[in-house]
């Protein structure tokens, strides 16, 4: 094969010295550091290597895919948005057959695929494949505002990761999406339908080879037919224009309020009469990234984390700022709690989880999870149960009573998950 045009951000040098040349179905285990893991369906080959000390997903496609596909990562990547980052594209020389290129994105540490996480929820919790369908819905409605189209939006090219006690979804196969300025309602709704049709299918096909009953199909049916109102409920509340008299501006604080739970800033915020309504001010409101929680947390402790991550940590925080009061008998600014907070609470802390989960997942999603198991065993037994008793948790290695049985993290994964009964 004749020499490729290639096209990287990153120089290392094992990325630089990979077969580049060749095909990518030809790469030898014995002369390439590919990693095994596993992937759910594709049209395109797709393999793993490791160089450097990083992981790197490549996939084969045709030179016009290829180029539209890094075209469209580098956008979003621009953007900030949750999708894999495109590290280059190799067009390789045209062969015998089609011609072919490689597109290189970065690997996406600690994200599961829906059919691995599907496989570990039971089929009568339809509450923990809300958390997954709520994440898609969440992803979708961040594309849309820039403006977007997805266009293939399926489980099959999503995948997910912890974040906090959230679920956080990641665009990774942009093959058929496209960037405009704007969506119009049209083009929003028909990425919901490929979105409705793609998960009840992907969903059903995963359910038949787990041979789940067909009794559940119906079921599964519903569920993906209801993330179209997960989606609206989410753009209306950033994007509906309400009306207010003059007197109840104080409303608009809670409007605020509102975006700001959500994780959404809110940059600029305008009131101007509505010309429909005398005597009333219509609202409109700018709003940034889904950052507010993470934002705000940097600025108090220098930690860069996912926002449902800073939105646990905050709580803790303010808590621990609680205590402090109490303690001393006076208030502590947030910049005293903040440094306290760190020093007692956070490090330790964090140290202690990750080693319970044996060091699987990030030392800060260990450290949520051990809030989110010792808040779920004290609840349950009515009393502070320490941190002991919820590392032991962590860990499974809590005792055989009900209550320390409801909080569990699955072994070797590092994936948290809330049972709904004993």
């Amino acid at each position: 094969m004749s020499t490729p045009e290639l096209t990287l951000r990153d120089l290392s040098p094992g990325l630089l010295a990979l077969p580049w040349d060749q095909p990518l179905a030809e790469w030898s285990p014995a002369e390439v550091p590919l990693r095994d893991i596993a992937v759910g369906p594709s049209r395109h080959l797709v393999r793993f290597v490791e160089t450097d000390g990083r992981r790197w997903a490549l996939k084969e496609l045709s030179h016009r895919v290829a180029r539209r596909e890094y075209s469209v990562l580098r956008a979003l990547e621009e953007e900030g948005l949750p999708a894999v980052r495109p590290a280059g594209v190799v067009f390789q020389a045209p062969s015998t057959k089609e011609d072919t290129a490689i597109l290189v994105t970065r690997y996406l540490e600690g994200s599961w695929q829906y059919r691995r996480l599907f496989m570990r929820l039971p089929p009568n919790r339809p509450a923990h494949r809300a958390r997954l369908f709520d994440a898609m819905a969440g992803l979708l409605v961040e594309l849309h505002r820039h403006g977007v189209f997805w266009g293939d939006c399926s489980l099959a090219n999503t995948l997910f990761s912890r974040d906090g006690q959230v679920l956080q979804a990641w665009l990774v196969d942009a093959e058929t999406s496209e960037v405009h300025p704007t969506l119009s309602p049209g083009q929003r709704n028909w990425d919901l339908d490929i979105l409705v049709e793609n998960v009840a299918g992907g969903m059903i096909d995963l359910a038949e080879r787990l041979e789940r009953p067909p009794e559940i199909h119906p079921q599964l049916i519903a569920e993906a037919a209801a993330i179209p109102d997960r989606y609206h409920a989410l753009w209306d509340a950033l994007h509906a224009a309400p009306t207010y008299s003059y007197g109840d501006r104080y409303q608009v604080e809670g409007k605020i309020r509102e975006l700001n739970e959500l994780g959404f800033a809110v940059e600029e915020v305008t009131l101007q009469p509505a010309g429909d309504a005398p005597g009333r001010l219509r609202l409109q409101v700018g709003v940034g990234d889904r950052r507010f929680h993470a934002r705000r947390l940097a600025q108090l402790t220098g930690l860069d984390v996912g926002e449902g991550q800073a939105t646990v940590l905050l709580g803790d925080l303010q808590a621990h700022q609680a205590w402090l009061c109490r303690r001393d008998g006076r208030e502590s600014s947030d910049a005293e709690a903040a440094a306290s907070w760190q020093e007692i609470c956070l490090r330790p802390g964090m140290e202690r989880a990750h080693a319970a989960v044996g060091g699987i997942g990030s030392p800060v999603q260990a450290y949520c999870d051990l809030l989110e198991v010792r808040w779920i065993l004290s609840e349950r037994a009515g009393a502070d149960i320490g941190d002991a008793a919820a590392l032991a948790a962590l860990a499974g290695r809590a005792p055989t009573d009900s209550a320390a049985r409801a909080a569990v993290v699955e072994p070797g994964t590092g994936w948290f998950q809330v049972l709904e009964s004993p």
